[in-house]
């Protein structure tokens, strides 16, 4: 089975204006992997030094990274991975 990613209108222009993607389960850190991959330069929008930039979130089913394994949490069949960038203003 797979896993659903959604992409923010933010990194579509790197998905070709894809809003979703399919891929397989893995970790966290290897699903953002396989997106460098498909799409080569979302990692360096996602990442720093190998981890979750300070104002990205990413949510598993609703449950965010950061309070799970960060990187190395599992992303089993059938989920859904949410992308947040987060929104600043004044």
């Amino acid at each position: 089975m797979s896993v659903k990613v959604r992409i923010p209108s933010q990194l579509r222009q790197l998905t070709g204006g894809e809003g979703m993607i399919e891929m397989d389960a893995g970790t966290i850190g290897g699903i953002i992997m396989e997106l460098e991959n498909l799409n080569p330069g979302i990692a360096e929008r996602l990442l720093d030094n190998g981890e979750v930039r300070r104002f990205i979130n990413i949510y598993i089913d609703g449950e965010d990274i950061r309070f799970a394994e960060g990187m190395e949490t599992e992303v089993a069949d059938g989920a859904e991975i949410s992308i947040v960038p987060a929104v600043a203003g004044g």
